[in-house]
């Protein structure tokens, strides 16, 4: 069990330990730059941020010495010819479930570092808006553009070499400031077969490698879009977040714009568990028990159009049934005159502890399952994601 929460922010990196029975956060590094997401490589045992600088942009960052010290880790860019099929800002008044007008060219230039994950043999996985998944098998040393899947057919196949087909499934997240452009901001590396990779796309839905990254299938059968002409359309699917259990990685679980969606069966086909009459239904992070896959927790929010708490009151959700029932974790946590919104990368679990944190810079913690809560940081910056580490 981690005895460390790993904390990125709008303003550095934290780390949160306890200290004679207290949570204790102390500024770790990048202060004054936005930290999308810090975690450990368990294999290496290496922290890795990815910063989004104002100034410097994109940029990864790595501390072999837990935090103490970080440098510049060896940086990702698109290669040359790297191309993609851009779609534009959707207007106010655009219907949601219009087709994207204006498609065009656009070169690939790297917007945001959005996720990081880990294989074996010093494999690291890093998910970019515009939507590039770039892989080091060295442990950082180098990265490069996974090409099958930048290539994929969903997204108008080799514009390396041509035109391409004209057509893309995949459209834009309004992640980045100023761009309208997919991106990936999950990725799973399976526990049992380092060859089983599962990305995540806003806006696009789930893909799957069986074969190391050689080639790429959706997973997306089951998922509904209630925004679509087709709401089980093959492609087109706003996951906000997908996670697995370590222990059992043929249990995933996502939160998505239409709902909660639950898989026992390795992602092949999902099921909707949302219970919208409990408040379960719109959100962004999920996490999954290490063990029993069939218990999950998550923060719901109210809704798409309103990002905020339901009713002003703060409450995590868990299911221990695979998403048949539900129950309201609320102890400790402020049920008036809250308005916290919590990200797709800020909760997560180590054992029975659990940690998660808003856009407030509110983070809490709980001992026992998320039976009930404390906060133990009022004051930070906005919270982009948490991990234990």
């Amino acid at each position: 069990m981690a005895s460390c929460i790993l904390v990125g922010t709008r303003k550095g990196t934290f780390l949160v330990e306890k200290t004679g029975g207290r949570w204790q956060p102390k500024l770790s590094g990048h202060a004054g730059s936005g930290v999308n997401f810090v975690a450990r490589d368990p294999n290496t045992k290496t922290l890795w941020a990815a910063l989004g600088h104002g100034h410097w942009g994109a940029k990864l960052s790595r501390s072999t010495d837990g935090g103490k010290t970080w440098a510049d880790a060896p940086q990702i860019k698109y290669p040359k010819g790297a191309r993609y099929l851009a779609t534009p800002m959707p207007g106010e008044d655009d219907p949601i479930d219009a087709p994207p007008k204006g498609l065009k060219l656009q070169d690939a230039t790297l917007l945001k570092l959005w996720h990081i994950g880990f294989g074996q043999e010093g494999r690291v996985y890093v998910g970019t808006i515009p939507g590039g998944l770039f892989e080091s098998s060295d442990g950082g040393e180098s990265f490069e553009l996974n090409r099958p899947l930048w290539n994929h057919a969903s997204r108008g196949g080799d514009l390396f070499a041509g035109e391409g087909s004209g057509h893309t499934d995949w459209f834009g997240t309004p992640a980045s400031e100023g761009e309208f452009a997919p991106g990936i901001h999950s990725i799973l590396v399976d526990p049992r077969d380092a060859q089983r990779i599962v990305i995540a796309v806003s806006t696009a839905g789930v893909l799957e490698s069986r074969d190391g990254g050689k080639t790429w299938s959706g997973r997306n059968k089951g998922m509904l879009n209630d925004y679509l002409p087709d709401p089980a359309a093959e492609w087109g699917h706003d996951p906000h977040y997908v996670e697995q259990c370590v222990g059992s990685p043929d249990h995933m679980w996502q939160q998505n714009h239409s709902g909660v969606f639950y898989s026992d069966d390795a992602a092949q086909t999902w099921k909707r568990v949302s219970a919208p009459e409990r408040g379960v239904h719109f959100g962004f992070p999920v996490a999954v028990d290490a063990e029993d896959g069939r218990t999950a927790w998550l923060v719901p929010g109210k809704a798409d159009n309103q990002r905020m708490t339901i009713d002003g009151a703060l409450f995590v959700a868990r299911t221990e049934d695979g998403g048949q029932s539900w129950t309201d974790l609320r102890e400790g946590l402020p049920q008036e005159n809250a308005y916290d919104v919590v990200y797709r990368h800020a909760l997560a679990n180590s054992g029975d502890l659990l940690s998660f944190g808003s856009t407030t810079g509110n983070l809490y913690v709980s001992e026992n399952r998320g039976n009930g809560w404390q906060l133990v940081a009022g004051n930070l910056p906005p919270i982009y994601s948490v991990r234990w580490g």
